[in-house]
């Protein structure tokens, strides 16, 4: 196996310790309210402790990861990430779950920052769109087989054994970091303090085109956060799938993201990031207003939610590369703290999609799409309001 390849497969194995963390269980949450005897805004807020976690942890790891190298901090995060799995696992209540699911993301959100740093360190910059489409395809597996292998494991050994499985994955990351990724030599950040990490994190939220991509980018993905959320209760609950046939769906829009991150890997050859995202950005807001309209109405069934779903998850292949590779190009010299910034952004938007849709929870999927639906139209007025198209030289009359 080539350098490249091992690399883009040992960052795609960490980051995938995200949606694996979080759609794995996704297939227990009823049968975790129905042992932990919690209501059904309780057990969603194991999944909003996570986000909430990520976001917070992200702007932590940045700093530290510019000043102190990538390898370490991520070793760091990896080993709190399993030791917190391992209490999920033994948690004796919700509450015990819900502050262990937070300190897990606190440990997990170490590979979702410093991967994307060690990208921006190792890539030029009309590159790392490509990279990180490439990345999706590798880690696009775990959300794949995740709820599939969740679902099955919860029939035969319960939801603890859930978390036991991600205590080895976590392992796993460790020493994949430790024996097959090399520290990149780099200009390191001069010895951090509170106001240099301040100044520098000032500098990066008032940059207008970061803000503008971080912002559509965070705001198409709380919309697929608020489906990660709904959708056990929609389609276990509501529509009456079995767990391991919710698996299944889940994984069909899974592979619909990652069929598009590969399709806008080839597409960045003839067309700049920014067409495409401003493209799929409105594809995104179509099939979300369909997916509103068919929840209101009830016009299609299973159908009328399942197939707009499939093309809102498909367009997150698009915006995800092609939002992060703009909103960091600037930040070369502070790649960590950008990657940081991206990551809070995104999982504050995710986590405020999650504590939304728990409380628009009505029993059928209106809640669901009526909070998708926000967010891509906010996800518009974000890349439009921010981010000005660039403008097309006409040739000067002779």
């Amino acid at each position: 196996m080539s350098p490249y390849r091992r690399l883009i497969l040992i960052l795609g194995a960490v980051t995938a310790l995200g949606p694996l963390s979080i759609d794995m269980y996704l297939p227990s949450l009823p049968a975790i309210g129905r042992e932990l005897g919690a209501d059904t805004a309780s057990v969603q807020m194991t999944a909003t402790a996570y986000f909430i976690g990520l976001a917070f942890g992200q702007v932590m790891y940045g700093p530290i990861s510019d000043r102190f190298g990538r390898k370490k901090p991520l070793l760091f995060g990896l080993a709190l990430y399993t030791v917190a799995s391992i209490g999920c696992a033994l948690a004796p209540s919700v509450e015990a779950l819900i502050a262990l699911r937070a300190l897990q993301a606190l440990g997990g959100c170490a590979g979702m920052v410093i991967t994307r740093a060690i990208v921006r360190d190792r890539f030029p910059v009309d590159e790392t769109a490509k990279v990180l489409s490439t990345l999706v395809l590798v880690m696009g597996v775990a959300p794949i087989l995740a709820p599939t292998l969740g679902g099955k494991i919860e029939l035969w050994f319960g939801w603890h054994a859930i978390f036991a499985l991600l205590v080895g994955f976590g392992l796993l990351c460790m020493l994949a970091i430790h024996f097959g990724v090399d520290e990149v030599m780099r200009e390191r950040s001069p010895p951090l303090s509170f106001n240099s990490v301040a100044k520098d994190y000032l500098r990066i939220v008032s940059h207008r085109r970061f803000m503008g991509y971080a912002l559509a980018g965070g705001c198409a993905q709380a919309g697929m956060f608020a489906y990660i959320t709904a959708s056990p209760f929609v389609f276990i609950d509501y529509f009456g799938l079995a767990p391991d046939h919710y698996g299944q769906l889940f994984g069909a829009n899974a592979f619909a993201l990652i069929l598009a991150s590969q399709l806008n890997a080839r597409l960045l050859k003839r067309y700049r990031a920014e067409k495409v995202l401003r493209s799929t950005l409105l594809v995104y807001l179509a099939a979300a207003a369909a997916m509103l309209a068919c929840a209101a109405t009830g016009f299609g069934g299973f159908w009328g939610i399942a197939v707009p779903l499939v093309i809102v998850t498909g367009s997150v292949g698009f915006t995800f590369p092609n939002s992060q590779a703009g909103a960091m190009a600037p930040f070369g010299d502070r790649a960590g703290m950008a990657a940081a910034m991206l990551g809070t952004l995104q999982f504050v938007l995710a986590g405020a999609s999650s504590v939304v849709v728990a409380a628009l929870h009505t029993g059928n999927a209106l809640g669901m799409a009526a909070t998708m639906a926000f967010w891509a139209l906010l996800a518009q007025v974000m890349l439009r309001t921010l981010v000005k198209p660039p403008r097309i030289k006409t040739p000067s009359p002779a």
